[in-house]
This record gives C-alpha cells, sequence and structure tokens, in this order.
C-alpha cells in the first residue's frame, strides 16, 4: 500500500525547546493554562502568571508565533494553542554529602517542552470577526475607525488663506503719551550729585 500524507485542515507552526532545566511537573502546570486559547490570550495570561516556569512558556510561545509568521504566512490573531505538552529529558544525578558519612540524592530533572498553533477554522473566524466588530475591537474596526477620524479632521480643517506678505504695522507711541512725570525726572537728577558730595 502507498504512504498517503494529507495536509492537516488547519495550518500551523510549532516551536520545541530541548532541555529546559525545569521539571516537566511544573512546565505542565502551565501549559494547561494556555492550551485551547487564542494567542493573544495565551500572551497575556502568561505575562500575569506567577510560576517561574511562566516565562520560559512565554518564550516558547513567541519563537512559535515567529514560526507560523515567518515560515507560513499566517498572522498571530488568527492563531490559537492546539497541543502543549511536556516530555521528560534526562536526569543529571548529584548529591549532597551529609553527616555520618550520609549522602542525599538530588535530581537535576530537564524537560522537553513543545507547543504546537494551528490556525482557527474558516467558520469560527468569521464569528470571531462579527463579534470583534460587535464590540468595537478588532483590527479592522481599529482601522475603519481612524479612516473615519481622517476624513472628519480634513473636512471640518479650513484652508489656509494666502495673504500678501507685507511689512509689519508698528503702532508709534509719541513720547508725550508714555506718561513719564517730568518732576520725578528732575527730582532724581538732582539727589545723583547729592549722594556724591557726601
Amino acid at each position: 500500500m502507498a504512504n498517503t500524507t494529507t495536509k492537516p485542515a488547519n495550518p500551523g507552526a510549532r516551536a520545541t525547546v530541548r532541555y529546559l532545566h525545569t521539571s516537566p511537573y511544573k512546565v505542565r502546570q502551565v501549559l494547561e493554562l494556555v492550551r485551547g486559547l487564542p494567542v493573544g490570550d495565551a500572551e497575556r495570561l502568561l505575562q500575569l502568571c506567577e510560576k517561574d516556569a511562566a516565562d520560559d512558556v512565554l518564550k516558547l510561545l513567541g519563537s512559535a508565533i515567529a514560526n507560523a509568521e515567518h515560515n507560513s504566512a499566517l498572522p498571530a490573531d488568527e492563531l490559537f494553542v492546539a497541543l502543549a505538552w511536556a516530555d521528560e529529558g534526562p536526569t543529571r544525578k548529584h548529591g549532597q554529602p551529609r553527616a555520618r558519612g550520609r549522602y542525599f540524592r538530588i535530581r537535576k530533572r530537564t524537560s522537553h517542552v513543545t507547543i504546537v498553533l494551528e490556525r482557527f477554522a474558516a467558520d469560527e473566524l468569521e464569528v470571531r470577526q462579527r463579534r470583534e466588530e460587535a464590540t468595537g475591537r478588532g483590527a479592522a474596526v481599529a482601522q475603519r475607525r481612524r479612516a473615519e477620524r481622517v476624513r472628519r479632521s480634513r473636512a471640518t480643517e479650513p484652508e489656509p488663506e494666502t495673504e500678501e506678505v507685507g511689512e509689519p504695522e508698528v503702532d508709534e507711541v509719541a513720547v508725550d503719551e508714555v506718561g513719564v512725570d517730568d518732576a520725578a525726572v528732575d527730582e532724581a537728577t538732582e539727589s545723583e550729585p547729592e549722594a556724591e558730595k557726601e
């Protein structure tokens, strides 16, 4: 029989990290949180998660998104986390010497983590797009709002009037109109020589 391979209905992308220095038990707790979520929601959840393994999973999710955009030309807002798992890697065995010649075993566990992203089905994408438009979110709505703002601002802007450039008009002020008291000026000039004599 011939081995026939068919392309998956929803194309996607994957990313894998091997020999991650975290126990698979700890990584699986974080993967349970993001499995099945849209990519944007998964990123926000991982940024707010307080577990240490969330940083490594967030970095791996970013790599999977980059693979989808670069290799498969899929936009990130149409992807969701289809599969996510953590396999056990090799365990490095160490020991801690204790009192009376005893020896405590220390196991440094590693894990191999994989995230698979897939594109939403066509009908699901339509439902999501309608929901985003109804709630006023999404890229299409933002672009439409911006175009409307630009159109309104261009309609209300008055056209600049062209005026001939001439010499600026300066109001001439007469010295008499300034209001300087002549008697005050005379007193100031008379008091200066007296100060110099003393």
